[in-house]
């Protein structure tokens, strides 16, 4: 009994944040066309923000001002590994090359995933590069079992053929995430491509990209492992509607204040009287 009203009270949840994300989408749409420095600024700021968490909760150890540093300056961390430098690098080079995909009608399907994955090791794991792994994997400390390799090929093109036809939803953006990574098909780097692949259809569908940020790496991957051991999918598309509708809430909060602000009416001063002769 206690079980099934727990079900109940997350679902109802959902259905209040899907209803708040519909309605925070809705104002940003009113704000269209949006400034084009106000949304080059921003995206600038949140794409650094988007390759420091999802570094992050992979294990990097690089700080938010020190993967900004690496990223726009080239500058060399003291005391942090060389891996986690070129981990930065490929992971923003990734998302760019995510952006600009976006922007076009090109099918999201297997090879743009592989595409993802390449970009995301192109330095930091060049061996493994959009190559899917023929060896178990599997995640410490998680009792999740992944697919046997060897069905790794068949399970990544139906799953490709699944993306390629869907809509540019939250929701369609959360299950093609929660997919990919219950396949695991690559070594390493799984995550992170999983998370630019969910942040590539929702910029499509013109919502902001979702940051998981590390102090919600529990939650995450709490809702993931949930999803995939008990099928139980609502905690999960949950956690993921809450990032959502808090990143719209601060899109919208910037895009406001960048807006240019009315004059102050002027106010109205009575007529002076005419000077007598």
């Amino acid at each position: 009994m206690i079980y099934f009203q727990s079900c109940a009270i997350v679902i109802s949840m959902l259905e209040t944040l899907i209803a708040s994300v519909d309605e925070k989408k809705a104002q940003l749409d009113r704000l269209r066309p949006l400034s084009a420095s106000a949304l080059a600024q921003l995206q600038k700021h949140y794409d650094v923000d988007l390759t420091y968490t999802s570094n992050a909760i992979e294990g990097n150890t690089l700080t938010l001002r020190e993967t900004a540093e690496v990223i726009e300056h080239g500058i060399t961390v003291g005391g942090k590994s060389l891996r986690d430098h070129l981990e930065a690098v490929d992971h923003y080079d990734a998302l760019l090359w995510m952006r600009g995909l976006a922007a076009t009608t090109t099918p999201v399907d297997e090879n743009v995933v592989c595409e993802l994955h390449r970009r995301i090791v192109a330095r930091s794991r060049p061996d493994i590069a959009g190559i899917y792994s023929r060896n178990p994997r599997r995640i410490a400390g998680s009792p999740v079992v992944f697919p046997n390799p060897a069905k790794i090929p068949e399970l990544m093109e139906t799953f490709g053929a699944w993306l390629n036809d869907a809509p540019a939803t939250p929701a369609s953006a959360f299950e093609a995430h929660y997919r990919l990574a219950a396949i695991h098909p690559f070594a390493d780097g799984n995550g992170r491509t999983a998370r630019l692949l969910m942040n590539l259809l929702l910029i499509r569908g013109g919502y902001p990209p979702v940051a998981v940020r590390p102090e919600d790496r529990k939650a995450y991957l709490d809702g993931l492992e949930r999803a995939s051991l008990a099928e139980e999918f609502a905690p999960y598309q949950t956690f993921m509607h809450q990032r959502l509708d808090a990143t719209l809430a601060e899109y919208l909060s910037a895009l406001q204040e960048a807006l240019p602000q009315p004059k102050p009416a002027r106010r109205h001063e009575p007529p002076k009287p005419a000077r007598q002769a």
